[in-house]
């Protein structure tokens, strides 16, 4: 198989950075664009990222000396070298969304990491296990923009900590959630070196997190109808998010309320048997199982755990029954893999897969 030149726009930041490194000898992608803003641009990749890097595995040694073009200068060259381009960029959302377009009308694969896109009608938010029907809603985007390339964007980080579990729990109807999600600092494209305040420390407030968190859901488990995805009725969520002192791993504590009331067995047989949707495909990012199931009292742990399924499984515990709702249990991914880079890498797997690209 020949493999599909991609390119990474937004390549300097800790999310790039992770694209870089995840995409390192992937068996059907190869980087061949690195993209950035204009400071960076016309230098050496490692040059431009500097003392910056940050994340816990060495920069790959076939990125070091990669030229970095600029995102939108450049845009015309980049797209006669990629056919897929994964969007890692820091800006303003309008600015990133003329972006994506102007990539898309172009006839290049846009898999974006960014929001800017989340909320846009013919654009599809996916989590590949959940979701990948919603990837036929590409074909109306299509017939709509009059373009060949496309745009799918995954969801928040925090969301796919824990709607893994609910959806695997669907037959027994969720309609209420009570959320709090404990963040580690990589979500906020930092480290403990340049964030020293974090050191010993929760803050509890997360800009445009918890809308986030609160409504990305009932989009990805909504339905596709013949012009867009219609948002799951009937399911209200209230969330909490706070950044800890944590270098990755997202946990989120939920209470949930079931229109039928599932025994602890029903729960376990749910989780544990859970029918992956993509697992026929055999996509290379995809884990096996790709939800974990701890019995103990104190798992998941984030030290311990996060790295799961080279850090793309779900995994979960701590399920007991409320007096208030009906079960609250303790959920876990790794936020800058399964929630970031990694889960848009599996996405553009997907897209492949379905002859999409």
């Amino acid at each position: 198989m020949r493999k599909i030149p991609v390119g990474i726009l937004g390549a300097t930041g800790m999310v790039g950075q992770r694209f870089v490194t995840l995409l390192k000898n992937h068996p059907w992608f190869e980087v061949v664009i690195l993209a950035a803003s204009p400071r960076s641009a016309g230098k050496t990749y490692q040059k431009a990222v500097g003392e910056n890097w940050r994340i816990d595995a060495p920069m790959p040694a076939y990125s070091k000396k990669m030229k970095v073009y600029a995102v939108e200068k450049d845009e015309a060259f980049i797209a006669k070298k990629v056919r897929l381009v994964f969007c890692a960029l820091d800006m303003e959302k309008d600015e990133i969304r003329a972006i994506e377009d102007k990539y898309a009308q172009k006839g290049i694969v846009v898999v974006s990491n960014n929001s800017a896109n989340r909320w846009t009608t013919d654009v599809p938010m996916i989590i590949p296990e959940i979701n990948p029907d919603h990837t036929d809603l590409i074909k109306i985007q299509r017939k709509r923009r009059g373009w060949k390339g496309l745009i799918v964007v995954k969801p928040n980080c925090s969301v796919q900590s824990y709607i893994p579990i609910i959806h695997a729990l669907r037959e027994f109807g969720p309609r209420q959630l009570e959320v709090t999600t404990l963040q580690a600092v990589s979500g906020a494209g930092k480290t403990f070196t340049s964030w020293p305040e974090m050191l010993d420390n929760a803050i509890p407030f997360i800009s445009a997190e918890e809308e986030k968190t609160e409504k990305e859901p009932l989009k990805i488990l909504g339905s596709l109808t013949n012009e867009s995805i219609k948002t799951k009725n009937g399911l209200q969520i209230s969330a909490t998010c706070i950044r800890v002192a944590v270098t990755d791993g997202h946990m989120v504590s939920v209470a949930a309320k079931f229109k039928k009331k599932p025994t602890l067995a029903q729960i376990i047989r749910c989780l544990k048997q859970y029918k992956n949707p993509i697992a026929h495909l055999n996509l290379p990012s995809s884990p096996s199982p790709f939800i974990h199931y701890f019995a103990e009292e104190d798992r998941p742990q984030t030290n311990l755990d996060r790295d799961l399924g080279n850090g793309m499984a779900i995994s979960c515990g701590r399920f007991r029954e409320d007096p208030i709702f009906d079960w609250k249990f303790v959920s876990l991914s790794h936020n800058t893999i399964r929630g970031a880079a990694g889960g848009a890498i599996l996405t553009a797997e997907l897209l492949l897969a379905k002859k999409l690209i």
